[in-house]
C-alpha cells in the first residue's frame, strides 16, 4: 500500500528552518529520554503510536540499539547496548504498511491494524513525544495513534488498548452493515452518540439492541456503563431499530419481524451423534444474570456442550471444560453453595467469581449439546484478571492458577483469618512439622478447592557452608514440571587462533540451557585446550562482520538463537595494551562485496601499515596452498612455520604459542609483487565498511583500540590461499534429522516428576538468607511430596520465556491413563491420605507455537466411561487410544479410592452426579 508523506511543517523548527537529522547516537538519546519521562507519568489517556518491528529495528540497528527480536517489554525502550559494529544505514521513512490492512481504512478511525499483529513481534509501542521525534526525522506512516486506558477492579493497570471493540451495527430498516469503531471503555452513552451522528437520528426514537449470534439479548440503555461491563464483544453484531412516524415504537423492518428474544434452544438428545459433532449455530445465553444456586439435577446427557470462543479464547475454553468435568467441582457447583460464598474476603472476588464460574458449570451441565457463549465469564474475569482481558492468545495454565486461586478466595469458609507465626522445625520430626504446617494452612484456607486440589510437599535447604538444613512444608494447587530434555542444550562454535598458528576448528559443546556466555566460554576452553596464557573472545558473525562480541559473561546464552554463528578468537592474556585488528574479506572482481569470516588478532603498538600487512599476512598463512611456501632473502626467522607445520597445528589444538604481536611469523610475500610493497591491498575502514582509506607501507597508524581493515581478495590472493577454511561457518545447532529425531524420543511422566524432585542449586537470582551464617547462599534444594489431594494437576512446562527467547517445546511425554501410582514419591507414613493411585480424566492440549497456536480438551465423563474432545464449540467423541499426543500441557488426574475389600474403586462408582 502506498505510504502517506507526512506534510513538510513536520521537518520545520520554530523558526521554519529545516530540522537536520541528529547522529545516531543523539537520537537514541533523546527517544530514550523521552521514553523515560513517558513511563514516569502513566495515565489513563496518555497517547502511544503503533510503529512497525520490522521499521524499528532497522531503526535500532542504526542507533546502536538491539533487542534481539522483541523490541519492547510492555512499553520499555531499554535495550541491550552494542558494539558499533552492529550500526546500519540509516533506515528509511517509518513503513507501517506491513501491519495494516490493505486497502481498509475507515474515515474517523484511521487504517485498520491486522488481528494476527502480536506485540514485540510484529510492532512496538512509543510514546506520543517518542512519535513526534521520529515523524520529524523520518516522515512517513500510515499515523496509528491509540489510547492507554485503565483496567482492572482490585489492581488497576495501564494498558495501551492496540485494537478498540469493533461492533458491525445492523440498521433493521435495510439491513445495512457498518463498522463503529470504539473503546472498551467508552460508555453505551457514547456509542448511542456515535450511531445517531453517523445516521443522522434523534438519540430518542433510537434503540440499539445487544444483537450478539444474531439474537436479540437486551437493549442497551444509553447510560455511563462501558461497553465492557455490557458484555459487547469484539465483532459481535449490534442492531440498530428507529422508531416511526414520531412513534416511539422502533421499526425493526421486515425481516426482522420474528426475530426471537429469547436464545433458540438446541433439539439434540443424542450424546455422541456424529451429526451432531459439528456445525452448530445457536448458542445458549450466559447474561441475564445468575440463576438460583438451588440445587439442580443434571440434565440428560449434560457435560457435552462446547464453548464459543470469543476471540482467542480457546485458551479458557480449554480450561474451563477440564474444570467443569471435574466431578468434584460438578458436584460442589450443581448443589446449594450460596452458604460457603465469602463476599468480605479482601483477596477474594466478593463471590462474583464463584458465582459466574457455578453459573456456567450449570448450563454446561444442562441438558443438549448447544453451545455456550460465555461472555459474562469472561467479562468478569477481564475485571478482576485484566492480564487476560482483550483479544490475544494466553497461557491455559496460568489461568487455570488465576481461577483455582480465585475460586479457593471467593469460596473461602474462613471469614476472619487468624495471625499464626510458623516455626521452624528445630529437628522435630517431620510428621509432627507437616501436620502443624498443614494444620496452620487450613486454619486460614478451608474451601472446596483446598479440600480437593490442595496437596502438601516438604522443601529442604542445605547451606553451603555450614550445613544448616531448614526444612519446611508448603501447600501446593499444582505441580509444574519441567521436561528433562530441555534442561541442556548443544551448542557449536568455531574457534579460530588469533596468532595464525592453526586453522579455524568447529567445537560442539553441551551446556545448561539456562546458562551463560562464562559457561560457553569455559566449555570452548575446555574443548580446544586453551593455553593458561590465553583467553576466548566470543564473537556473532552476520552478513560477514561481527555483529556483537560476546563480553559480558552474565548474559544469558538464550540470546543466542540456534540459526546463528558463533567464533571465538584465542587471544593473549597480558597486562600490554594490545591494539585489536579485524580483517575483513572483500571480494575484488565485479561488485566488491564481502565475503569470508572476519579474522581478528593483536597489535602490539603498531606504528604503519607494514605492521598491520605484517599481521595480516600472519594470520592467513594457515591457508596458504601447497606449493606456494617462499622464503624471502633477507629474513631467516627460526620462527617460519612450514606447510607440515600448518597441518600438525590444525590437528594439535594444544600446541599454539604466541609471539610478539607485531612480529612476521612468516617473512615471506605472494609470488609477484617487489617485497618493498605490501603484501596484501588493505584499507582502513568505518564501522559500516563504507568509507575505506588505503593502506601504504610508510602509512602511519593512528593509537586505537580496534582498527578495521579490508582485504581485498583479487585473482592472486585466491590462487595463493585456500578461501575455503573461512567459508561457511557452521550453525549454533543445526535443525535436521538429529533434531527431528529428538523430537520424536518419549519421556515418561515420571522422569518428568524425578526431575522436578531432584536436588539442585538454587539460580544466582534465589539465594537463600542462612540464619546460622547471616548471609545470603547459594544453597542446594530438595523438594518431596508429603500430602497429595484428591485431585492432582501436572503442568508440563513446554513453554519458557525470557528477555530475549520464547521457545515452545513439543516433546512426546508418555502418562499413565490408568493406574498412576505415586507411592514411592510419597514420604508421609500417615495410612490415613489412602490411595496414591490416580486415573486421568482431563487434559488441556496446546497445539502449535506461541502466539498462534490453539488449545482444545479431553475431557473424560465418568458416568459414560468415554473420552470427548472439546475444541472450543464443536463437541466430538474421542477413542483413548488417541488422547495421549505430543500437545498435552496440563494432566488432570484424580485418587482412585479402594473400596472396603482392598480393591480399587472405579471412578463411576464414586463421583456419580
Amino acid at each position: 500500500m502506498t505510504i502517506p508523506d507526512s506534510s513538510s511543517h513536520h521537518y520545520m523548527m520554530e523558526n521554519g528552518s529545516l530540522e537536520l537529522p541528529c547522529k545516531p547516537e543523539e537520537e537514541k538519546r533523546i527517544v530514550q529520554e523521552l521514553t523515560d519521562k513517558a513511563e514516569a507519568n502513566l495515565r489513563e489517556g496518555n497517547l502511544y503510536y503503533v510503529v512497525s518491528s520490522r521499521w524499528f529495528m532497522a531503526w535500532q540497528r542504526y542507533t546502536g540499539k538491539i533487542e534481539d527480536g522483541y523490541p519492547f517489554e510492555g512499553h520499555s525502550i531499554e535495550s541491550q547496548s552494542v558494539t558499533p559494529s552492529n550500526v546500519e544505514g540509516r533506515p528509511g521513512p517509518i513503513d507501517n504498511s506491513d501491519i495494516v490492512v490493505d486497502g481498509v481504512e475507515n474515515k474517523d478511525d484511521g487504517p485498520q491494524l491486522l488481528r494476527t499483529l502480536e506485540e514485540g513481534r510484529d510492532y512496538v509501542l512509543v510514546p506520543q513525544e517518542v512519535w513526534e521525534k521520529l515523524l520529524k526525522w523520518y516522515k512517513g506512516g500510515p499515523v496509528l495513534p491509540r489510547k492507554m486506558i485503565s483496567v482492572g477492579n482490585q489492581q488497576k493497570q495501564f494498558i495501551v488498548e492496540v485494537f478498540p471493540v469493533c461492533l458491525r451495527l445492523i440498521d433493521s430498516r435495510d439491513q445495512r452493515e457498518v463498522v463503529i469503531i470504539l473503546s472498551k471503555k467508552a460508555s453505551v452513552h457514547d456509542l448511542y452518540e456515535k450511531v445517531c451522528l453517523l445516521k443522522g437520528l434523534d438519540p430518542e426514537k433510537t434503540h440499539i439492541w445487544d444483537y450478539f449470534n444474531k439474537q436479540k439479548h437486551t437493549i442497551l440503555i444509553s447510560s455511563n456503563q462501558t461497553l465492557e461491563e455490557s458484555n459487547l464483544q469484539m465483532d459481535q453484531d449490534i442492531l440498530l431499530e428507529v422508531a416511526v412516524d414520531g412513534s416511539h415504537k422502533c421499526s425493526t423492518g421486515n425481516s426482522l419481524a420474528l426475530v426471537q428474544v429469547e436464545p433458540i434452544k438446541s433439539t439434540s438428545s443424542i450424546a455422541g451423534d456424529p451429526t451432531m459433532s459439528k456445525g452448530h449455530s445457536t448458542y445458549q445465553n450466559t447474561d441475564d444474570g445468575y440463576e438460583s444456586l438451588k440445587p439442580v439435577t443434571r440434565g440428560d446427557k449434560g457435560g457435552l456442550a462446547g464453548l464459543q470462543n470469543l476471540g482467542n479464547t480457546c485458551f479458557m475454553n480449554s480450561s474451563l471444560q477440564c474444570l467443569v468435568h471435574t466431578p468434584h467441582l460438578a458436584q460442589y457447583f450443581l448443589q446449594d453453595y450460596s452458604d460457603e460464598i465469602n463476599r468480605q474476603n479482601p483477596l477474594g472476588m466478593h463471590g462474583e467469581l464463584a458465582l459466574a464460574f457455578g453459573d456456567l458449570l450449570r448450563k454446561l451441565w444442562s441438558s443438549g449439546r448447544t453451545p455456550v457463549a460465555p461472555r459474562a465469564f469472561k467479562g468478569k474475569l477481564a475485571r478482576f484478571a485484566p492480564q487476560f482481558s482483550g483479544y490475544n492468545q494466553h497461557d491455559s495454565q496460568e489461568l487455570l492458577a488465576f481461577l483455582l486461586d480465585g475460586l479457593h478466595e471467593d469460596l473461602n469458609r474462613v471469614k476472619q483469618k487468624p495471625y499464626i507465626e510458623t516455626k521452624d522445625s528445630d529437628g522435630r520430626p517431620d510428621e509432627e512439622v507437616a501436620d502443624e504446617c498443614w494444620r496452620y494452612h487450613k486454619a486460614r484456607n478451608d474451601s472446596i478447592i483446598v479440600d480437593i486440589c490442595q496437596g502438601q510437599y516438604k522443601s529442604t535447604l542445605i547451606c553451603p557452608v555450614c550445613n544448616k538444613i531448614s526444612i519446611t512444608f508448603d501447600p501446593f494447587m499444582y505441580l509444574s514440571l519441567p521436561l528433562p530434555s530441555t534442561t541442556t542444550r548443544s551448542m557449536t562454535a568455531t574457534v579460530f587462533y588469533g596468532d595464525g598458528s592453526g586453522l579455524p576448528m568447529p567445537f560442539t559443546v553441551t551446556l545448561p540451557k539456562q546458562g551463560c556466555c562464562k559457561d560457553l566460554n569455559q566449555a570452548l576452553a575446555i574443548a580446544c585446550c586453551l593455553q593458561d596464557d590465553e583467553y576466548l573472545l566470543l564473537a556473532e558473525v552476520y552478513e560477514h562482520r561481527i555483529y556483537r562480541y560476546l563480553e559480558v559473561p552474565s548474559e544469558p546464552l538464550a540470546t543466542i538463537k540456534d540459526d546463528e554463528h558463533i567464533v571465538a578468537y584465542r587471544l593473549p592474556k597480558t597486562e600490554t595494551k594490545f591494539t585489536k585488528l579485524e580483517i575483513w574479506h572483500r571480494y575484488q572482481e565485479n561488485e566488491r562485496k564481502l565475503f569470508l569470516t572476519p579474522l581478528v588478532t593483536v597489535l602490539e603498538d603498531p606504528k604503519s601499515g607494514a605492521d598491520v600487512d605484517l599481521a595480516v599476512n600472519r594470520m592467513l598463512s594457515p591457508l596458504r596452498r601447497k606449493g606456494f611456501f617462499t622464503s624471502t632473502a633477507t629474513d631467516t626467522s627460526n620462527e617460519n612455520v612450514p606447510p607440515s607445520s600448518a597441518t600438525e597445528e590444525q590437528t594439535n589444538c594444544c600446541s599454539s604459542q604466541f609471539g610478539p604481536a607485531t612480529q612476521s611469523t612468516e617473512g615471506v610475500e605472494p609470488e609477484g609483487r617487489p617485497s618493498k610493497e605490501l603484501s596484501f591491498r588493505l584499507c582502513i575502514t568505518d564501522d559500516q565498511g563504507y568509507g575505506c582509506q588505503p593502506i601504504t607501507k610508510d602509512s602511519s597508524i593512528q593509537p586505537s583500540r580496534l582498527i578495521k581493515v579490508m582485504l581485498d581478495w583479487t585473482e592472486k590472493e585466491h590462487e595463493l590461499y585456500d578461501a575455503s577454511y573461512l567459508k561457511d561457518l557452521p550453525e549454533v545447532h543445526k535443525s535436521g534429522l538429529l533434531a527431528k529425531k529428538t523430537k520424536q524420543e518419549a519421556i515418561s511422566l515420571f522422569s518428568c516428576l524425578d526431575a522436578f524432585l531432584k536436588e539442585e542449586p538454587l539460580g544466582p537470582d534465589d539465594m537463600w538468607y542462612c540464619p546460622r551464617c547471616k548471609e545470603h547462599r547459594q544453597a542446594s534444594k530438595k523438594l518431596d511430596l508429603w500430602r497429595l489431594p484428591d485431585v492432582l494437576v501436572f503442568h508440563l512446562k513446554r513453554f519458557s520465556y525470557s528477555r530475549w527467547l520464547k521457545n515452545k517445546l513439543d516433546t512426546f511425554v508418555n502418562f499413565p491413563i490408568h493406574d498412576l501410582d505415586l507411592s514411592k514419591y510419597v514420604k508421609s507414613k500417615d495410612a490415613s491420605e489412602g490411595s496414591h493411585v490416580y486415573e486421568l480424566y482431563a487434559i488441556s492440549n496446546h497445539y502449535g507455537g506461541l502466539g498462534g497456536g490453539h488449545y482444545s480438551a479431553y475431557c473424560k465423563l465418568i458416568d459414560e466411561n468415554r473420552w470427548y474432545h472439546f475444541d472450543d464449540s464443536h463437541v466430538s467423541p474421542v477413542n483413548e487410544s488417541e488422547i495421549k499426543t505430543s500437545a498435552a500441557y496440563v494432566l488432570f488426574y484424580q485418587r482412585v479410592k479402594h473400596t472396603s475389600g482392598g480393591t480399587a474403586a472405579e471412578p463411576s462408582e464414586r463421583h456419580s452426579i
